[in-house]
């Protein structure tokens, strides 16, 4: 086993409005539970664009973003039992947790009570040093927090699974959609579009809701059944009491009054996307309908891991865009255009130091 840091590269962000650049920087040396690997793809989240630009106020720096991340494991420490050099792996959100308190005991490693170690951003739990993230040629993880990539599926697009597909089916899981489920998306970029596919894939009736009529085709080709335009006060009329559950995937402040009273009766409303304020909400459609407004952040590992079977059964993956790691600041601002469909993947072989 190694006992030298891994000296690695990748790109960061250096301070607040500053473009990301080349940076070199260390890894921790393999602790006997760790597992080190090559990244080969890492997927760009809107998470990495508010980190980067310290949207939510508490942001560290300089900070390599990056959170979904696909490997090869190169070296493994002595009590490692899960994983091998050569092995495909992947790693999502988090790389530690508190591992005994009553969440992490039953998997929601997510909620720890202690709270989780992000996997940029955060402070490792024992040098306290801050975690870097997937925008970097080479992680170390200790293995409770690797995952397995089933044979099969698609490296070089697997990656967005990793946040945005555990961050939709999740909630998909928690409300127990299945064959005869009413599912509505609001909203159809990256989080979007992978509600659309996992509902889907499993077995629900799936609407997407939009401003406009122009993304139906997008919408009917991911797998919805219909579209439905929110802006069309008959047609969201007709719509009235006739979904189990809406996955709201807008990821900047709005408006939830117009889509409460399209829940049936014990209908949830999940917000997976905005994080933060909301417009003023009425609780009439609430109380008079016996709906409810949740959150839901990622899944535990184990659900992650039954998301990435999932997919490998059913070959349901995210619709990506290939990218340099050179391009990550145009990714940025195209990504706060919209202009991507649906996610940007950076193939980890274009960076060089």
């Amino acid at each position: 086993m190694a006992s030298f840091r891994y000296k690695t590269f990748g790109y960061a962000a250096p301070s607040v409005g500053a473009r990301l650049q080349p940076f070199s920087f260390e890894r921790r040396a393999l602790r006997p539970n760790d597992v080190a690997m090559e990244i080969l793809y890492c997927g760009v989240c809107h998470s990495d664009l508010h980190w980067a630009r310290n949207d939510w106020g508490w942001s560290n720096y300089p900070v390599v973003p990056g959170h979904e991340i696909v490997g090869r494991v190169i070296e493994v420490g002595p009590e490692v039992t899960r994983f091998k050099v050569g092995d495909h792996v992947a790693v999502g959100c988090m790389v530690d947790s508190c591992q005994h308190c009553d969440q992490c005991r039953k998997g929601e490693e997510q909620l720890c009570r202690e709270g989780n170690t992000g996997t940029y951003g955060g402070f490792d739990r024992i040098t306290q040093e801050m975690t870097q993230g997937g925008y970097s040629k080479h992680l170390v993880v200790r293995q409770e927090f690797v995952l397995r990539v089933p044979d099969g599926l698609d490296l070089s697009r697997a990656a967005p699974l990793l946040c945005a597909g555990i961050t939709t089916y999740s909630p998909l899981r928690t409300w127990n959609v299945g064959p005869g489920s009413r599912v509505g998306v609001i909203g159809l970029g990256g989080l979007g579009h992978m509600a659309v596919k996992l509902a889907s894939g499993l077995g629900a009736h799936v609407t997407v809701m939009s401003r406009t009529p122009d993304k139906r085709a997008d919408a009917l080709a991911l797998g919805a059944n219909r579209l439905l335009v929110s802006t069309d006060p008959e047609a969201m009329a007709q719509a009235h009491d006739s979904f189990d559950l809406i996955i709201d995937t807008v990821p900047n402040k709005h408006d939830l009054n117009p889509y409460l009273p399209l829940l049936d009766v014990d209908g949830t409303l999940v917000l997976v996307g905005q994080i933060g304020p909301l417009d003023e909400m009425s609780s009439v459609p609430l109380l008079l309908g016996r709906r409810r407004v949740a959150g839901s952040p990622i899944g535990g590992i184990a659900e992650t891991q039954e998301l990435l079977d999932f997919c490998a059964r059913k070959n349901i993956l995210p619709e990506t865009e290939t990218i340099r790691m050179d391009e990550i600041n145009e990714a940025y601002e195209r990504m706060e255009r919209s202009d991507v469909r649906y996610r940007f993947v950076i193939d980890m072989v274009s960076l060089t130091a």
